[in-house]
């Protein structure tokens, strides 16, 4: 056995371990569920059997993964730096597990614009969470006040756009591809302000 397969086999079966004891089971629960015998499952976690590819089926399985997400290696980067829009006022920072999606945290100063023709749509999705102060988000005709720690999440399809109430605020939005693309746009857009590019 390589080293890069002892590292996989020694993660694998950590993770079996973390799984079962973040659904507050015990080896006899697990065991049952998977329809192995509880001295099979110890010495599986603790590394004295032999991981069998049926083994880790039917573990996975009972443990409401697959086995893709089971035996998937760690990532190479953990952490990510941001790549700042010093134009925008943004900190941007790549999801690395789906390179479409984009976190942008952005401080805001203006309400929305009351005019619903400065209003944007375009595809995708967004969801955002208030860290402090408090926003508003303008969906159509509907106005949604967003204190700090709320959320929200909506179809970018929808004519929107955020702003501050009461001072300033400070947003993370999360960005799928098309939501993105359409911000960026947007960000060319001198007369948009309060909203989310």
């Amino acid at each position: 056995m390589t080293q890069e397969d002892a590292d996989l086999d020694g993660l694998v079966r950590k993770r079996i371990r973390a799984l079962r004891v973040a659904q507050g089971w015990s080896l006899e629960e697990l065991a049952t569920r998977a329809r192995l015998s509880q001295s099979s499952l110890s010495r599986i976690e603790n590394g004295r059997r032999r991981l069998a590819l049926d083994q880790l089926v039917t573990l996975a399985r009972a443990l409401d993964t697959t086995l893709d997400q089971l035996v998937e290696t760690a990532a190479d980067d953990v952490v990510t730096s941001p790549m700042i829009d010093g134009a925008h006022g943004l900190m941007r920072w790549p999801v690395k597990s789906d390179p479409g999606m984009s976190v942008m945290r952005q401080r805001m100063t203006e309400p929305p614009p009351e005019n619903p023709a400065r209003m944007r749509a375009h595809p995708g999705r967004e969801w955002l969470v208030v860290l402090s102060g408090t926003a508003v988000l303008m969906l159509g005709h509907r106005r949604f006040r967003i204190e700090t720690n709320q959320a929200a999440e909506f179809p970018t399809m929808m004519p929107h756009a955020i702003g501050a109430e009461g001072g300033p605020c400070e947003i993370l939005g999360i960005f799928d591809r098309d939501a993105r693309r359409g911000h960026q746009r947007e960000g060319s857009d001198s007369d948009v302000q309060g909203t989310a590019e």
